[in-house]
């Protein structure tokens, strides 16, 4: 071996152990559970209008009448990534009960970062492009966050500043998803 094909080999190695601790240190940490708001009790959920990879505008009201779980993240996040394969699998398991999940990213370097993870990672839901506005209109301060929105257009539960407990959000889920 050469000496450029040690410091390659060193690099990949020094990557992998890198991403490793930053995965333990994520588990280690504990994670956020919400409780359901009562129906009455719950807040119509901010609206936005943000472009997806193709520049298409969405607006949160097009998904009325469906459970929305938008979550707010970033590449650099790591516990947004531990995330994302909870949500892609709940896409995939509830999407036609009538969850539709919703990627925003809160990424700095906007398509230029987001489009090359997503071809990487092969993310099955839409991925939007967050913007100031949208995230201080929901208190976005720390990542990962993440919103519950009921059929209405309400937010019937939030998820702050941390990994969610994945079983709790799929009760949550579920519960939303049986109520009409």
């Amino acid at each position: 071996m050469n000496v450029t094909a040690i410091r390659v080999h060193l690099a990949r190695v020094s990557a992998l152990l890198l991403t490793l601790a930053g995965i333990a240190m994520a588990a280690d940490q504990p994670t956020i559970r919400a409780t359901l708001q009562p129906a009455r009790e719950r807040k119509a959920a901010p609206q936005f209008a943000l472009k997806d990879g193709s520049g298409k505008t969405i607006r949160l009201k097009n998904y009325r009448g469906r459970v929305v779980l938008l979550d707010f993240w970033a590449t650099w996040c790591t516990g947004c990534k531990m995330e994302i394969p909870w949500f892609s699998e709940f896409q995939k398991k509830y999407g036609a009960q009538g969850l539709v999940v919703a990627g925003v990213s809160m990424d700095e370097g906007g398509w230029n970062v987001v489009k090359p993870f997503l071809a990487e990672t092969h993310v099955p839901y839409r991925m939007l492009l967050g913007d100031e506005p949208t995230a201080q209109q929901y208190g976005i301060q720390n990542l990962p966050d993440t919103f519950l929105i009921d059929r209405q257009g309400r937010v019937a539960a939030a998820y702050m500043a941390g990994l969610v407990d994945k079983d709790d959000v799929e009760v949550n889920i579920k519960a939303l998803l049986s109520q009409r």
